[in-house]
């Protein structure tokens, strides 16, 4: 589903019809856009029902249960205190849903329907009933964007697990992961095909020329990722390869990637070393997952940190330097300020000396 950033219940309503109830105002937070849901007490009891149907197990938090003192004292008698306690408890209850490890609730049909989260946003959707290219907005499409690189992040980490598994010799566990892998490969290219025709059906409705290229680049990086990703499933490790050699940091354990993986990751012949100079750069924790795109990515990703940071700098000597003129245009006006007392100091001294040679020819 959309990765939704947070979840506020803002306040509530009071309504008349069909008969007098309070419904509660719902903020939800994606990453490029937000929207707004308003619920009853009781549509948040038929969710948490369904829920728990669905999953078989209770949300992580529980509803804040229901006054049975407010039917006697009637729909809009309950006091500020108790109703804004009861907002707080739902709003706790919705995001004990959203920070929750295990997302099977908050992948759960009715969790999206209950917040309102648009069709063509819903990336868990049944086989047959993917969801159309005309149901992406603007907005949506980058959601679904943001999505399918987390996804094929989380591809890469299981063909990472199960590399480990096969370097213990867990055979077993190692094809789980592989399966796992593959699975949401599967699920991955389907909805990158689906994207791309929704950019196809965003492109007729008047995109912008430039945008629009940007977003056909996002596509076939995706594409790409996916197809070496498909490659990298189908290689075998063998559980026989030797041991690492100890590195020259006295690392003993650190599991070193075959080349046959390096192959498919980079689509070469043969492996690459990445050598930009006379001396090797050493791989890190950060960049040992990665491939070429997401060097690149994170590259890119530095330098923009870079720029940002030499933006801010920019602004503070330029701050600087305005402070600095400031400090020059008043010590000149205080200079000017000093040149005229000490004109005015000299012209009193010359009339003091004159009273003075006066007073001695009066003595």
């Amino acid at each position: 589903m959309t990765a939704i950033q947070a979840v506020y219940v803002r306040g509530h309503e009071e309504r008349p019809d069909p008969k007098p109830h309070i419904v509660y105002r719902i903020e939800i937070q994606a990453h490029v856009r937000s929207w707004q849901m308003w619920r009853r007490y009781s549509e948040f009891v038929e969710l948490h029902t369904e829920l728990t149907k669905s999953t078989g197990s209770s949300p992580p938090a529980p509803l804040p249960p229901k006054n049975s003192l407010a039917i006697l004292r009637g729909p809009f008698r309950d006091s500020s205190s108790m109703t804004e306690e009861r907002r707080a408890g739902l709003e706790t209850y919705l995001r004990a849903i959203i920070s929750a490890k295990d997302d099977k609730w908050r992948e759960c049909y009715a969790f999206r329907d209950f917040l309102g989260v648009p069709v063509g946003r819903q990336g868990t959707m049944a086989e047959g009933l993917s969801a159309s290219s005309k149901q992406f907005s603007s907005s949506s499409w980058l959601d679904e964007h943001l999505e399918l690189q987390a996804k094929i992040r989380d591809i890469r980490a299981d063909i990472n697990k199960r590399d480990a598994l096969s370097d213990r010799g867990d055979v077993s566990a190692s094809h789980t992961a592989n399966v796992q892998a593959k699975k949401k490969l599967a699920e991955t290219l389907s909805r990158v095909r689906t994207l791309k025709q929704g950019l196809q059906e965003l492109g007729m409705a008047a995109m912008a020329q430039g945008e629009l290229q940007r977003r056909t680049d996002m596509v076939a990086r995706l594409q790409d990722d996916c197809e070496k990703l498909g490659k990298m499933v189908t290689v075998t490790r063998q559980a026989s390869r030797p041991a690492a050699a100890p590195s020259s940091q006295g690392f003993t354990n650190v599991a070193i990637a075959p080349e046959s993986d390096r192959a498919a990751l980079l689509s070469l012949s043969k492996p690459v070393t990445r050598v930009f100079g006379a001396k090797k750069p050493q791989e890190t924790e950060m960049t040992r997952p990665l491939d070429d795109h997401g060097l690149v990515q994170l590259q890119n990703t530095q330098l923009e940190q870079q720029d940002s940071q030499l933006a801010t700098l920019t602004h503070i000597l330029q701050r600087q330097r305005h402070l600095g003129e400031a400090i020059g245009a008043e010590l000149a006006v205080h200079n000017e300020l000093l040149d005229e007392l000490n004109t005015d100091v000299d012209r009193v001294g010359g009339k003091l000396i004159s009273a003075k040679k006066q007073l001695n020819r009066l003595g």
